[in-house]
């Protein structure tokens, strides 16, 4: 095993409990292997880095995997301690709740379904994509050395396309039932803070924010310009026969109070607006109850918002609780745009879309943990000192002002690289100084081809 840095040691060990002695051995070294992994994230690569491509044994790492007894769910719950404890120990926890496509082919991949890209398709050109898709959870918090808000993952699952539910006799389990139940999961893990759930359009429906609201989460997604929006419903006289109303005097819709005249716009300034800094804005909003036929009844506080210089076209957001502040609500609801930063990262360096794993197991725990190693990284270099965490790998024609996510993985591998070549050698009783040979697991790293 490779020696590790002390300061790394709190981290790691926090996830010993969930496996026995012997797994736990090999658990460390898909972790630690995956961190200094280039390229393709699979078991193989991971035993080559490390300098054990002559194990004999290697099926007993593939087995952490694909068929070792470890709760991913429990590991979850540890890796969400960590990161509030890191990131938001005050004030509200902001989550993120967003799904993302995995491109995987293979006749042996179950899951698999046939989806919109939402990357390559437009409003006006339709492209498909077979692979996995995930619903993942991830906690929305400030980075104060990269200068910048980053979407930590902490809680991913898979969500099976119909056809295959079908085949395997299954009930199928809608995308929005599968975030409902994480972001409560999420909610019994933190029963003392301030939870505020931040969703897309395709969140906005009644039942789903009925179920946050029950469930003591406050959430904020887009609303339609053309929705039913109703006054409270007035008190209930004594003695009065009948159903209780649910629902006042109709409202203007927000299209009509965007064209009206006498809306009182308010000039705001918004900052970190989508990465670009602060944006000055003007925004209307109120209070109002969301109803339609048959479905729950939600009090909400509506937000339009409008752009002075007519960069971006009118928009609306809702928070079920309309107690809040609406600038605040609008500084919440722009962090979310960082969840696409995260999925292109693990992308592109930490190998989501390389594994190579055929069983159900494998596939429904390597894609979680390879997101989960994006939140395990920021809290590794957050251990760092200041000067190497700060340190951005920027050149005269590529300024950087702050670290990225790169720099923070490259500053995590040189640390545990530094303890390996400073690591002790063992006693010899021969004097003359040895022959340098370059370690095998550098020759894989920097030698072979890509």
């Amino acid at each position: 095993m490779l020696p590790l840095p002390t300061r790394f040691a709190g981290i790691i060990l926090a996830f010993a409990p969930l496996f026995v002695h012997r797994s736990w051995r090999h658990a460390q070294l898909l972790l630690i292997g995956a961190i200094l992994t280039p390229g393709r994230r699979t078991v193989t690569s991971v035993l080559r880095i490390l300098g054990r491509a002559q194990e004999r044994r290697f099926v007993n790492v593939h087995r952490i995997l694909n068929r070792a007894a470890w709760c991913p769910r429990t590991g979850s719950r540890i890796l969400l301690g960590l990161l509030v404890d890191a990131f938001a120990q005050r004030g509200p926890v902001v989550l993120r709740l967003d799904d993302t496509i995995e491109r995987r082919r293979g006749k042996r991949i179950a899951a698999k379904g046939i989806y919109r890209d939402p990357v390559r398709s437009s409003d006006s050109h339709f492209v498909k994509a077979s692979g996995l898709r995930w619903m993942s959870l991830m906690l929305l918090a400030p980075i104060p050395w990269a200068g910048r808000v980053w979407a930590l993952p902490f809680l991913t699952a898979l969500v099976p396309s119909e056809r295959a539910c079908r085949e395997r006799g299954r009930r199928h389990k809608p995308l929005l039932d599968v975030g409902r139940q994480l972001a409560l999961q999420a909610r019994r893990w933190l029963p003392g803070r301030d939870l505020i759930l931040v969703g897309d359009g395709g969140f906005s429906t009644l039942q789903f924010l009925d179920a946050m609201r029950r469930g003591g989460i406050t959430a904020i997604t887009r609303l339609r310009l053309d929705a039913a929006l109703y006054d409270p419903a007035p008190p209930r006289p004594p003695g009065t026969i009948g159903r209780p109303r649910t629902k006042g005097a109709r409202l203007p819709t927000l299209a009509a109070r965007l064209a009206a005249k006498d809306t009182l716009w308010r000039k705001v300034v918004v900052p970190g607006w989508y990465g670009a800094g602060a944006r000055a804005i003007e925004i209307a909003s109120d209070t109002a109850v969301w109803r339609h036929g048959g479905l729950p009844v939600v009090p909400i506080r509506w937000i339009l918002i409008r752009d002075p210089e007519a960069r971006f076209p009118p928009q609306s957001l809702l928070c079920t609780d309309p107690t809040r502040e609406p600038t605040q609500i609008v500084g919440w609801f722009v962090r979310r745009w960082t969840v696409e930063v995260t999925f292109q990262e693990a992308r592109a360096h930490l190998g989501v879309e390389t594994q190579r794993q055929w069983s159900d197991t494998a596939i429904a725990r390597t894609t979680p943990c390879l997101l989960a190693l994006f939140s395990i990284v920021t809290l590794l270099a957050a251990r760092l000192q200041a000067r190497q965490r700060r340190r951005v790998a920027a050149a005269a024609w590529y300024p950087k002002p702050c670290p990225t996510f790169a720099d923070a993985l490259a500053a995590v591998r040189c640390a545990i690289w530094r303890e390996r070549t400073l690591a002790t050698s063992p006693r010899r009783s021969a004097r003359t100084k040895p022959r340098f040979r370059l370690p095998a697991s550098w020759v894989y790293a920097l030698c072979h081809a890509a």
